[in-house]
């Protein structure tokens, strides 16, 4: 069985948000991390949903997004 534990949000302090990004809003995500987790929220939604992948996952992830 798997069980949800519930997740501390995180400080905005602890948010990263790409040099790639421009000022003028767009499609922007940001990460944020903790030991052993990886979170990822989207700019626009500061408030809503976040993903939560583990550091072996996530860097996988930007490797495969790096090559185009």
């Amino acid at each position: 069985m798997n069980v949800e534990e519930p997740v501390r949000p995180l400080p905005d302090s602890a948010w990263y948000k790409s040099s790639y990004s421009s000022g003028e809003g767009g499609q922007c995500i940001e990460v944020a991390t903790s030991p052993g987790t990886v979170h990822v929220r989207d700019s626009k939604a500061k408030t809503g949903p976040v993903l939560a992948f583990a550091p072996g996952n996530w860097t996988t992830f930007v490797g495969f997004v790096a090559q185009g």
